[in-house]
């Protein structure tokens, strides 16, 4: 069946080219326009807007002229148009090198090159492009409504080849004939996405742009800096519990942890590491599959305290989990997490001194204020107790617009506006159990998650990010300490849309007022998540594991290879036997034909195989004499449209019509 539509098609283009045709016929034309439309417009989401809309512009610029029947520009024309796209995109990226200006002259080449379409090979050299382009979809992104955009377009590019190899056929037919080639394809595709080495990494790797656009959590805390990513909807990670997930409260997913403090920001420093924890872990276990997309850092948000973990990770001493490159691409780790263990028992001096150190001449008043709670306390329990009742007595704010803060951010938060985000609470406890002298350090990461009851994955959303204190005390080690909790305990126990008094500050998507969106929600992100897990998932580690259990495993390059030519082999060897004993189709006359042959025969005028339909004419004249004009217009008409060009639709339903009129019984 491939071979006879690709052999069509060149026949059909040897024919056309050595035409040299003027221009596009009317529905070969539409369906490259709509193969290029379709190509283009999703490129719009990541182009600069002028260049989206001139390609979309130039495709339209071709639809008037098809529609009206004119003649392509003049090539001086199409060259300075090139020209200037050329200058524009430069003047746009200031150089020509990378994925997005490379991207944006292909956009306005492809129009370009229809404005100039004459020939078969120019059809070819669009359908070309627009196949390029739907592949460099996924250069942008690769979720599953992208690679159902890319299907659609491949399907409408296809069915502009096969209305190069047919011009005159029926718009419906075309595209069934491209959905046939389309399905043919798929089981190829299946075995090579099944077979072929997989290449670990992202499918663009030049420096410049290979991992721009990379939103999140940074190594960085400053007023303002978590409170954006509340209005995320995006999702961070997702996490599969083997038994029940933890209850709300202890779904802290640790971060970055931030010691360095410079009177406004506050900044990570480098940890020793290790291959194991540095604490021994004890207590009831979590186990746990976290999948994480790529942030372009080292770090893994982990529920609180790991335990031993893969050979591609680490441990270090401020109790985070590294992995040995940045995350790049979405990535799986079997996890397991330890929440009673107690961790930082015997902490050093060296780290316990950096952990009480402030600015000098910083938010005198917020130091003023923690000297006079420490007063007279016996240790440094007593002086937590106290910070947190004083704050407490505040009735501080929780809210996702705080008001911005100048060079003291914790007195003025403190001391005059009393409204800020989960950063505003965290950095001024950590301030105030400084100023009394108490270790303290931030910790950043996420709190929360929802559960997806579609397929029982929590899901913990940038909107989750989330700031945290913790505290050394004697004999207990590092202890977490929520200050966003004595303001707002709702934002720990259910989220930050349960959280805040107005979910008008929220996207629609992350509002808890809307429950049928919310379960809409849930059931996308479920089938999202198993096209992540089982097709972009799909890792040179677990193909490895697959094609083991198959008995092809890594040291097997020989059996793989013959394995992939066995079934390349048992493929075409099933279409090729399906296409054979399919009975051969006939173009609408033909058929026409036939039946009226069979309609003389039961009228005892059959056709000897050696006549023609001239001769049959006079052979059934002969044989039925009151119906002779009528009988050699129908033989005379069905010749015409066989023996010369393709024949019009309406020309085939006159056909059809005389047929009916006839009358012979």
């Amino acid at each position: 069946m491939i071979g006879r539509h690709l052999l069509a098609t060149m026949r059909a283009g040897r024919r056309h080219d050595s035409a040299s045709v003027p221009s596009l016929q009317r529905g070969q034309g539409t369906w490259l326009l709509a193969s290029a439309a379709a190509a283009v417009a999703p490129h719009g989401a990541w182009l600069p807007p002028w260049v989206a809309a001139l390609g979309l512009a130039l495709l339209a610029w071709r639809g008037i002229l098809l529609w009206r029947g004119s003649r392509p520009p003049p090539a001086l024309l199409l060259l300075a148009l090139a020209l200037a796209g050329a200058v524009g995109v430069r003047a746009e990226f200031g150089h020509f090198f990378g994925k997005d200006p490379g991207l944006a002259v292909l956009v306005l080449l492809l129009g370009l090159k229809l404005l100039e379409t004459r020939a078969a090979r120019d059809i070819r050299a669009g359908v070309l492009l627009c196949l390029f382009l739907q592949l460099a979809l996924f250069l942008e992104d690769q979720s599953l409504p992208t690679a159902a955009l890319a299907l659609a377009g491949t399907l409408l590019a296809l069915a502009a080849l096969v209305a190069l190899a047919d011009p005159g056929g029926d718009g419906r037919e075309h595209l069934r004939t491209a959905a046939t080639l389309l399905a043919q394809g798929i089981p190829f595709m299946l075995v090579l996405f099944v077979l072929f080495p997989r290449v670990q990494g992202p499918l663009w790797g030049l420096p410049a742009d290979a991992f721009s656009a990379r939103s999140g959590l940074s190594d960085t805390m400053s007023p303002g800096s978590i409170s954006e990513l509340g209005l995320s909807s995006e999702i961070a990670m997702r996490a599969a519990f083997e038994g029940a997930p933890p209850p709300p409260a202890e779904r802290y997913w640790r971060g970055p942890v931030l010691t360095r403090f410079d009177g406004r920001e506050w900044h990570a420093v480098p940890a020793a590491e290790a291959d194991a924890p540095y604490y021994t872990p004890t207590g009831p276990r979590l186990d746990y599959l976290l999948t994480i997309e790529p942030h372009n850092r080292r770090w893994l948000p982990a529920l609180e305290h790991p335990g031993p973990t893969q050979p591609a990770l680490r441990h270090t001493s401020d109790l985070r989990t590294l992995a040995l490159r940045p995350l790049q691409a979405r990535s799986r780790f079997a996890l397991s997490a330890y929440p009673a263990t107690p961790v930082g028992v015997d902490e050093t001096a060296a780290v316990l001194a950096a952990a009480t150190r402030l600015p000098a001449r910083s938010n005198p008043r917020s130091v003023r204020l923690a000297q006079e709670l420490a007063a007279g306390a016996r240790d440094h329990g007593e002086v937590l107790a106290r910070v947190i009742a004083h704050l407490r007595s505040l009735r501080l704010i929780y809210t996702l617009r705080p008001p911005l803060l100048g060079a003291h951010p914790a007195d003025e938060f403190l001391f005059d506006t009393r409204r800020g985000f989960c950063e505003h609470f965290a950095s001024t406890f950590a301030v105030l159990m400084r100023a009394a002298g108490v270790p303290t350090r931030i910790v950043t990461g996420y709190q929360g998650g929802e559960m997806n009851p579609v397929d029982r994955h929590l899901v913990i959303r940038q909107s989750d990010a989330h700031a945290w204190a913790e505290v050394w005390l004697q004999g207990r080690g590092w202890v977490r300490v929520d200050p966003t909790a004595l303001a707002a305990p709702q934002r720990i126990e259910s989220g930050i849309a349960w959280a805040l008094t107005d979910n008008a500050e929220l996207p629609l998507m992350l509002r808890a007022d809307m429950a049928w969106l919310r379960s809409l929600r849930h059931r996308w992100e479920a089938a999202s998540n198993a096209w992540n897990q089982h097709v972009l998932g799909y890792t040179p580690e677990r193909q490895r594991e697959l094609l083991a259990r198959l008995g092809l495993g890594s040291g097997a390059l020989a059996a793989r290879v013959a394995a992939l030519a066995t079934a390349a082999l048992v493929l075409f060897g099933g279409l090729y036997a399906w296409s054979v004993r399919r009975p051969p189709q006939r173009d609408p006359v033909q058929r026409l034909w036939l039946s009226f042959c069979a309609r003389m025969a039961a009228a005892g005028a059959a056709r000897e195989p050696w006549q023609g339909p001239l001769d049959y004419a006079a052979h059934l004249a002969r044989c039925h004499p009151a119906h002779t004009q009528a009988l050699r217009e129908i033989c005379q008409t069905y010749a015409r449209l066989h023996y010369g060009p393709h024949p019009p639709d309406e020309d085939v339903r006159a056909l059809k019509k005389q047929i009916a009129r006839l009358k012979i019984k």
